[in-house]
């Protein structure tokens, strides 16, 4: 079984979505996290979405791309051993309910590494008036699977972030139910077997259910905005993090959030990771890019 080279180029035609108040405050609630910005909907100006759930509208146009890259080649079982591996996602504006969205993904990148074929896919989420929401890139890896032609690399890939831990991080422990995938499935809409049926779970090679990546990669942006951010979602601009080791149910994480480094271009740039009960990353070389703080 091999990867083909063939998939870069590949797009998915764009996929539509209404948003409301029922699943931005659904997602938000999936995590615990109860701030008045994604539940008081007699604040001023209204509800906003908690800053990862730009993936939602995301999920389809990914699972469409799963069926493409079938019709091209990929075999179901290679589909299968693609593990999503790290998440880079610049925040427009944060998602509102009433938004009509658009999101299109494209295949940019596949290259050869050694745990296995790895794939690059950008996704673009706008609104109705044509205005940019979120631009993910993700990499995903065909684990233990070969690329078969050159491998393409991402022309347009996000700029680096090079940012150093500084000081003490603060640690924040977060309970994970044993419900929390089945949980967060069904509040973010994003569907797969691996987080809720542990027979398929076991027969991917799985120990059990695990909790998605993104649940974890939100866990830790909602301790930078309350630790960081001064508890003000509007703030994010970016995320950034790899994702890597598994979560259990029920466990608990920890986060650990570093002060935040001013920079030229980025902004104020928080490093953190996520940390299973095993003390091992969930979700490392994570950053939250912040606007600045207004001045008075």
């Amino acid at each position: 079984m091999v990867i083909t080279s063939a998939l870069v180029g590949m797009t998915v035609p764009d996929v539509g979505h209404s948003v409301d108040e029922r699943w931005t405050m659904a997602y938000a609630a999936s995590l615990d996290d109860h701030r008045p910005e994604y539940f008081d909907t007699e604040r001023p100006g209204g509800v906003v979405a908690h800053p990862v759930f730009a993936v939602c509208p995301e999920w389809p146009a990914i699972v469409a791309s799963r069926d493409l890259s079938i019709n091209a080649g990929v075999t179901p079982a290679e589909v299968l051993t693609s593990v999503h591996a790290t998440h880079d996602t610049t925040i427009h504006r944060l998602v509102r309910p009433g938004d009509k969205l658009v999101t299109s993904l494209e295949m940019v990148g596949v290259e050869q590494i050694s745990p296995g074929a790895k794939s690059t896919t950008r996704l673009t989420t706008v609104d109705a008036a044509g205005q940019p929401v979120a631009t993910t890139t993700q990499c995903g890896i065909y684990l233990g699977q070969p690329l078969e032609g050159d491998g393409i690399t991402d022309p347009n890939p996000p700029s680096p972030l090079a940012v150093d831990r500084v000081g003490e991080p603060t640690e924040v422990t977060v309970a994970v139910p044993a419900g929390a995938a089945h949980t967060y499935t069904e509040c973010a809409r994003i569907w797969n077997p691996i987080h809720t049926d542990s027979s398929v779970a076991k027969a991917s090679g799985l120990p059990d259910i695990i909790l998605h990546g993104t649940a974890n990669l939100a866990h830790g942006v909602t301790a930078v905005i309350d630790q960081a951010a001064g508890g003000d979602p509007e703030r994010v601009r970016r995320i950034v993090g790899r994702f890597a080791a598994m979560v259990r149910m029920p466990s608990e994480l920890t986060v650990r959030v570093w002060p935040g480094v001013a920079t030229e271009g980025e902004g104020e740039v928080v490093p953190f990771e996520v940390l299973n009960a095993e003390g091992q990353p969930a979700v490392k070389d994570g950053f939250v890019v912040l606007t600045r703080r207004a001045t008075t």
